[in-house]
């Protein structure tokens, strides 16, 4: 199964770690500092240069890749749950 994240990027559903609201979750030091560390070490994939609403954690290939959307956390569920079935 596949998730649309945005734009031309589709990820494989069961590679998804994480959903998380970009707003409630940067309050917290220890997200920005992870954000902060993946981008470091390039592995932030920035999805749309609109104003971002949630990131995607994802494990590819034994990696940790974080993807930066636009699309809330509530959409990317509905999305989620629609390719689930």
């Amino acid at each position: 199964m596949y998730l649309h994240l945005g734009q031309d990027t589709v990820i494989t559903a069961e590679n998804i770690i994480g959903m998380f609201d970009m707003d409630a979750c940067t309050v917290s030091k220890k997200a920005r500092d992870f954000l902060a560390n993946a981008e470091k070490n390039k592995r932030v994939v920035n999805v749309s240069f609109e104003l971002p609403k949630s990131f995607v954690v994802c494990e590819k290939n034994g990696e940790i890749v974080v993807y930066i959307t636009q699309l809330s956390t509530k959409t990317l569920s509905k999305r989620h749950s629609i390719t689930a079935m």
